[in-house]
């Protein structure tokens, strides 16, 4: 099989962005994610400002599953373990 050698160019429209919230959406075609800022404002209220939204076929989605997975086995591995908060209030605030 020949390899096929990829060159990546950033479009005029491209820009980075912070997100620390993601919404997932699930179709029989594709999955939907938006990405956004949570900010606490009180104890009891957050607001989420939702910043990109990028739609995946489900091929890619789980590619970027596995991508990602070795990559945070990698982080941890450097690191150390990642903990993801267990409280119900905070469970709720994952998306």
């Amino acid at each position: 099989m020949t390899e096929v050698k990829i060159n990546t160019q950033r479009s005029p429209t491209y820009r980075e962005a912070y997100a620390n919230s993601v919404r997932v959406q699930v179709s029989v075609w594709d999955f939907f994610l938006s990405f956004g800022v949570m900010h606490q404002d009180t104890p009891e209220a957050a607001t989420i400002i939702e910043e990109q939204a990028i739609y995946l076929s489900p091929q890619q989605a789980k590619a970027l599953w596995q991508l990602l997975g070795q990559n945070l086995a990698q982080y941890e591995q450097t690191f150390g373990p990642l903990n993801l908060e267990t409280k119900d209030e905070e469970r709720q605030a994952i998306h």
